[in-house]
Parts: structure tokens; C-alpha cells; sequence
């Protein structure tokens, strides 16, 4: 029965859980093996409460991949520490064997949800690939850094990408990035309507890669509005109404974009960006071709700060910061 109802309420939104079901289940299958063994060897002094509770570390263990934590519990549920051993031994195998076949419950359920989980380790084919070939032949969805709003609706509605490039090109003619967009800012400049311009020039006449003032916009917006609500999934573009002339005109993203986001060379091996995504929770990385000028070199001592007494200002303890 408790086999039957944890299987109808997995993956639910019904705040079931699935440790106390699977100790329930666990614990059944086990006093059954428990009740076999009691009566096939009648002259052994032989517990089924014993049976029932390595049965319901194995299931456990089996299913949800937990090994300490769990041998932890199941001590402190018994109080019997010459149970340990046994229950060790109970929680190794039916973790090999569940690795054997496939990933745990909680891994599977986040497969299915279609969650971008990654492994504590990057495979070993990574270590062989770039960030380039990770990237493909799949063709990059980036923005002007002026942009017309209807471009906006349409990549939006295209797409459900979560962070696009903007591009800005310097008097010679060359692209630069110079940050990144997030697509729920974007919902927000559109609901808004305030940043909204006739001209498809630049507000601030500043640019090439140059440094960008992002305090213009506070009189305009409260940061509030940029931080994504805790109990919803925030707007979608299709619950923003355009008129006409909305999709006429234009928007600068300078002052609302990320200006110094993540970026890694393209010849950068997988392996290493894989690490970057789990060590720091990134969802976004940049791919650019390999630099051929460099402007400075950072040191561990340059990064010890020493507070000023007599100023507010910081001053860095080592000088090896230098412009090559």
C-alpha cells in the first residue's frame, strides 16, 4: 500500500515526501526476508525487527543514494552501535547496486523536471573538448545596444533564453561585448515603457567598450522591480501589451546590463568551464576568441585589502598589479 501511494504521489505537487514512505516500504520487505529466514532456520536466535531495519536502510540507500547521513540516522533511530557494521555494509551495496542501473530518485526527478543538475565531477570526454566545440554551430542571439523594441518582442517570443550579449561597435567598426542582458530585465523595461526613445542613438553618447554609468536609471526604477518575485515565476512576454507605436521605438541597454559578466576563452578546456558552473552557480558564460593583448597581471597578495584609517578610501597592500 505505502509502495502504491508513494509511486502515485512522486513528482506531485503534494507535500508527501518520500523518506518516511521509503522507510515504510523498506522496513516491510525487510521483516518479510526477517519472517523467511525466523522460520527456514528455527535453532538461530534471530530478530525481524533486525531485518526490518537493514531493509529499510537499504531502500533508502538504494533509492536515494544517501550513505552517512543516513547510517547516521538509523543509529540514532536504534541506539545500537554494534548495528553499525551492518548497516554500513547494507548501505554500500544497495548504493553499487543502484548506481549500477541508473541515478538516484532525486537526480531522476530533476531530469524530468528538466532542471540543468550537474554532476559534482565533468566526464572524462571534457577534458578533450573546448568551450568553442561545446558551443557548436548554433548561432548566437545577442542585441545592439540600442535596440528596436519590436527586435526585443520578437527575440523574446522566439526563443526562451535566459541571457543574451549585447553588442556595441567601436569607431573602427568593430563588435565588442559589452555585457550581458537578462531577460526578465528586459520584461521589466518593456512593462515599464519609461526607457522607451524616439531615437536610435545611444542616451549616453559613451562607448567602445568603455566603462558604463549605471546610475541614470534609479530616478526611473526601484531595484525591486528588477529581483524576481519569491512566490511566482514573474512575467512572461505574453502578459505585456504593446501598441504601435511601443514597437516603434527604441531602447538603450547600456544602463540596465550586466557590464562584467563571465567570460572564457574559446580554446578554454570543457572540464574547466564545467568546474566554473559548479563552483560559482553560473547560468551564463560568455565564449570569445582568444585575447592577444594583455593589460595587467593579478596576483593572491593583490587581493589582501588594507582598510585606510585616515580616508575612506581602500588601498591594496601589493603593488604587482602593472600594465604590460
Amino acid at each position: 500500500m505505502f509502495y502504491s501511494l508513494a509511486v502515485l504521489t512522486f513528482g506531485t505537487a503534494v507535500p508527501a515526501g518520500q523518506f518516511v514512505p521509503g522507510i515504510m516500504i523498506g522496513s516491510t520487505y525487510g521483516r518479510l526476508v526477517g519472517m523467511f529466514v525466523v522460520n527456514f532456520y528455527k535453532k538461530l536466535n534471530i530478530e525481524e525487527g533486525t531485518y526490518a531495519l537493514l531493509g529499510a536502510a537499504s531502500f533508502l540507500g538504494g533509492s536515494m543514494r544517501m550513505t552517512v547521513s543516513l547510517c547516521v540516522i538509523m543509529v540514532e533511530i536504534t541506539n545500537n552501535l554494534k548495528l553499525l557494521p551492518l548497516i554500513m555494509l547494507v548501505l554500500l551495496i544497495s548504493k553499487a547496486v543502484g548506481d549500477a542501473f541508473n541515478e538516484g530518485l532525486y537526480e531522476e526527478q530533476a531530469r524530468l523536471r528538466g532542471i540543468p543538475l550537474l554532476e559534482s565531477r565533468p566526464k572524462y570526454q571534457m577534458r578533450k573538448m573546448t568551450a568553442k566545440e561545446a558551443c557548436g554551430n548554433k548561432k548566437v542571439v545577442y542585441f545592439p545596444r540600442v535596440v528596436k523594441v519590436a527586435d526585443v518582442v520578437s527575440i523574446l517570443r522566439s526563443n526562451e533564453h535566459n541571457g543574451f550579449p549585447v553588442i556595441d561597435h567601436t569607431r573602427n567598426g568593430e563588435s565588442l561585448v559589452i555585457g550581458l542582458m537578462l531577460r526578465s530585465h528586459l520584461l521589466v523595461l518593456l512593462q515599464s515603457k519609461v526607457d522607451f526613445q524616439h531615437s536610435p542613438l545611444p542616451s549616453d553618447p559613451r562607448g567602445g567598450g568603455k566603462p558604463i554609468r549605471q546610475c541614470t536609471w534609479n530616478s526611473r526604477h526601484n531595484f525591486t522591480e528588477f529581483a524576481k518575485p519569491v512566490s511566482s515565476k514573474g512575467i512572461s512576454i505574453d502578459d505585456i501589451h504593446l501598441s504601435s507605436d511601443d514597437l516603434e521605438m527604441y531602447i538603450d541597454l547600456a544602463p540596465f546590463l550586466n557590464p562584467s559578466p563571465y567570460v572564457v576563452p574559446e580554446d578554454m578546456s570543457l572540464s574547466k568551464v564545467y568546474n566554473l558552473f559548479r563552483q560559482l552557480g553560473l547560468r551564463h558564460i560568455l565564449v570569445v576568441p582568444r585575447a592577444s593583448r594583455v593589460i595587467g597581471l593579478i596576483t593572491r597578495k593583490d587581493l589582501l585589502i588594507e582598510d585606510n584609517e585616515n580616508s575612506e578610501t581602500v588601498e591594496l597592500q601589493s603593488t604587482s598589479v602593472r600594465s604590460l
